[in-house]
């Protein structure tokens, strides 16, 4: 699914205007504030750029007769920008981990302006690394990066004119009204404790490591935009983590027999990175024509103007970079070899996390640091801050990265400038750093993040501590057996991404396999049943499916995400008690 075409732009469109950059800035103030509490209590954050579209609907549509859906675009550009950059929040609690850690030793504390600092130039800088990606990833290849296609899509049905938006709007209302009043019912309290939680099935084991179904139509409506192949492909790789590996790991002694979803995890995670890493380079090698046909048309002569200029890109990388590395020096006392080298290696994990975000709609940003954690106890055994700081890098870049590409697959359904969506981001960046830099402490002190009696116990945040705490001992303290089943994932990955070339669709996909080995399974059996449900609407019904089906699966996500926020606004302004 690639989504539906839209009008064209009118040609006395104006789209970089005084009111949306103001109001893009204040989106992304609200966003980068209220974020850090959805992403510590889940350990993953909601799709953002509908919730920033929507926000953005509110601040131009309600205020302003002639607001049009490209000043919306600018605005929710801007908000998912300092929702992105929020998510970071997630490491901010991870030092705060190790610091009460009774195993190592880790005493950094970051300041609030440290903590923007570091942020603001790492974030501008996997915004720079993305402009170049446009091309490839979504002109190109058309991947779908489903939280795009759906902020497209919303931008389109709330700026709707005639009876085809009438329809489309109730389409969309219909499934956000029916994702929201579940999202309640579930987390408030009215249903019962059964379908308040994962439903779990199977055996003991499958339970302990949360295999069921997850009782959200927000998977299910990525489901239905991600593609029946996709979710096939991550239904394989939840089958081989959370049904499989749970009987044979400790059947034969590669982890302890007291059996728990994170033990589980801090191995299947090794083979899942080396499927997810090799496969998505073996895609990139194969498709080397288009990343030169890429950079050949980032001139201004083939762009028209129209895309942020490469020669800005680099300068930008330059002044970036020279600045992270100047940051992590003085705050975070890191050699200068240590930030070089995380620069670098950046480079080609984000390139696998934009492939593995566009198809499955899941963004690989902690496995990915933990690659880069790995990659640093074989460089600088038992240094922890240079673990904890090089795999902060990747993990900003990252989800910088991430924002934008999905800004730009939503500015290409409505035909925005790219030019203009680059120039939000780089302003949000710096607002959602400063949010979330003030933000965190507050929360942290308000709810807890460490210990059991934390409200606010992110996962990712647990899983990225407890792996530095793994390898302060080096390379050598990966678990038993991991090297190997990374080294064979790695040749799978690599024969499955050539093999397709010619098999598309009778092979699973790499990526799918790897992604579905590392998410929650409960979300991607909910993630399948989406999938097989568009595939049957389209085979049984393709005209009402080209019709409604985007504008259904992007309510159904933008339903429970504005939820989420909503709540987490009513919460921090001390509205609703927790």
């Amino acid at each position: 699914m690639t989504g539906r075409e839209s009008e064209p732009k009118p040609p006395h469109i104006r789209e970089l205007t005084p009111r949306a950059i103001l109001c893009g800035l204040a989106v992304a103030a609200i966003l980068g504030a209220s974020y850090p509490y959805v992403v510590l209590k889940l350990g993953f954050g909601p799709n953002v750029s509908v919730v920033a579209a929507f926000f953005g609907f509110l601040a131009l549509g309600f205020v302003f007769k002639d607001y049009n859906r490209w000043e919306n675009n600018m605005v929710q550009t801007a908000g998912t920008a300092g929702a992105q950059t929020a998510f970071m929040c997630v490491l901010l609690a991870a030092f705060d981990i190790l610091k009460a850690s009774k195993t190592v030793e880790f005493n950094l504390t970051l300041t609030p302006l440290q903590s923007f600092a570091w942020l603001t130039t790492a974030g501008l800088m996997g915004v720079l690394l993305a402009v170049p990606m446009r091309q490839h990833f979504i002109v190109d290849e058309k991947l779908p990066y489903p939280d795009g296609m759906a902020a497209g899509e919303t931008l389109i049905v709330l700026d709707g004119r005639g009876s085809e938006g009438r329809r489309a709007a109730v389409t969309l209302a219909s499934g956000a009204f029916a994702s929201a009043g579940l999202m309640l019912m579930r987390d408030e309290g009215y249903l019962l404790k059964w379908f308040r939680d994962d439903a779990a099935l199977g055996t003991t084991a499958m339970k302990r490591v949360g295999v069921g179904l997850n009782l959200s139509l927000l998977p299910f409506g990525t489901g239905m935009l991600v593609g029946l192949r996709i979710t096939l492909s991550m239904l394989i790789g939840m089958a081989l983590s959370w049904v499989i590996a749970p009987h044979l790991l400790p059947h034969y002694g590669l982890i302890s027999p007291d059996l728990t979803r994170t033990k589980v995890l801090l191995w299947v995670m090794w083979p899942a990175t080396g499927i997810l890493v090799a496969g998505g380079l073996a895609a990139l090698f194969l498709r080397w024509r288009l990343l030169v046909k890429t950079f050949r048309n980032l001139s201004p002569a083939r762009t028209g103007g129209s895309d942020f200029p490469l020669s800005w890109v680099a300068i930008g990388v330059l002044i970036t970079g020279a600045a992270l590395v100047v940051v992590q020096k003085v705050s975070l006392g890191l050699e200068v070899w240590v930030t070089v080298t995380a620069i670098f290696l950046s480079l080609p994990l984000m390139l696998v996390g934009l492939r593995v975000l566009g198809e499955t709609n899941w963004g690989p940003i902690s496995t990915l640091s933990n690659m880069m954690q790995a990659v640093f106890g074989f460089l600088a055994p038992g240094n922890i801050p240079a673990n904890m700081a090089a795999s902060g890098t990747t993990g900003t870049i990252a989800a910088e990265s991430e924002a934008l590409i999905q800004d730009f697959k939503a500015g290409d359904m409505i035909g925005s400038t790219p030019r203009y969506l680059t120039i939000m981001q780089l302003l949000g960046t710096p607002v959602g750093a400063a949010a979330v830099s003030w933000m965190y402490p507050h929360l942290r002190d308000t709810y807890g993040v460490v210990g059991e009696g934390a409200k606010l116990s992110s996962p990712t945040s647990i899983r990225w501590a407890g792996f530095a705490e793994i390898l302060s001992g080096g390379f050598s303290a990966m678990p038993p057996g991991a090297l190997w089943a990374l080294g064979i994932a790695a040749a799978l990955g690599v024969a499955l991404t050539f093999l397709e070339a010619r098999w598309k669709a009778w092979l699973p996909s790499p990526t799918g396999i790897g992604i579905g080995m590392i998410v929650p399974a409960s979300a991607v059996a909910t993630m399948f049943l989406g999938g097989l449900t568009e595939w049957v609407w389209r085979r049984s019904h393709a005209a009402s499916h080209q019709r409604y089906s985007v504008a259904l699966a992007s309510g159904l996500i933008a339903g429970e995400a504005i939820t989420a926020v909503v709540v987490t606004l009513l919460i921090v302004l001390g509205i609703i008690k927790v």
